[in-house]
């Protein structure tokens, strides 16, 4: 069984991962943000969300931005030093370490995410598709999350809720947009890993349904 979930937002932002200094998002959401936004409306650990399709239903805008960040982070290493009863600072001095960096982010964008969930090792004997289903639609009706969905960025708030339409009313949009990040492999904990596609979209729809992932 699937689902189609509407999301909006003024500004997002999907950051490539080969350009680490200033940002510079995707023509699109990824998958990884898409399930991402699905995760914070319903996770449950019985169940993994797979995302089928993800319709563009407005125009794809860049525009630029400046932002006030931080160059350093904290580092674990310090967290353990200090674990071990040495004096270390555990914290960033913003006046000190703030730094101005520019971002290409999309504007007004607007999708239709199209997903359905498989069943983990994870779920009760009393867990079943049916009950999931009818939780997902009860959440997105009731505008229910447990923390606020973002797009690409925590700064860039997503607004979302259920589409109960039969056809999603996309833009004419065709484009190859090369690789782009699947999403990450976390079977190995101690080798977390990228996951790629090849981004190909179709008259305003990016199905991912049977793209190879190269990892």
């Amino acid at each position: 069984m699937s689902i189609k979930v509407e999301v909006w937002g003024d500004y997002a932002c999907f950051s490539r991962p080969e350009l680490k200094i200033e940002r510079f998002t995707y023509d699109c959401i990824t998958p990884s943000a898409a399930r991402g936004i699905l995760d914070a409306v319903f996770w449950h650990p019985g169940l993994v969300w797979v995302i089928d399709k993800i319709y563009i239903l407005s125009p794809i805008e860049f525009t630029n931005i400046r932002r006030n960040e931080v160059k350093s982070k904290l580092l674990s290493s310090k967290a353990k030093t200090a674990m071990s009863g040495k004096n270390v600072d555990l914290f960033i001095d913003t006046s000190s370490d703030i730094q101005q960096r520019a971002a290409t982010v999309l504007k007004n964008v607007h999708y239709v995410i199209e997903a359905h969930f498989d069943m983990t090792d994870k779920a009760n004997q009393s867990d079943n598709t049916g009950k999931f289903q009818e939780m997902m639609k009860r959440r997105l009706d009731k505008g229910q999350c447990y923390h606020q969905p973002y797009l690409g960025c925590r700064e860039f708030p997503a607004k979302f809720r259920r589409w109960e339409f039969d056809t999603v009313p996309t833009v004419d949009i065709s484009s190859d947009l090369g690789l782009m990040l699947y999403d990450m492999d976390y079977s190995d904990k101690n080798n977390i890993t990228p996951m790629y596609f090849r981004a190909k979209i179709q008259n305003g729809v990016l199905d991912l349904r049977d793209c190879e992932v190269l990892r």
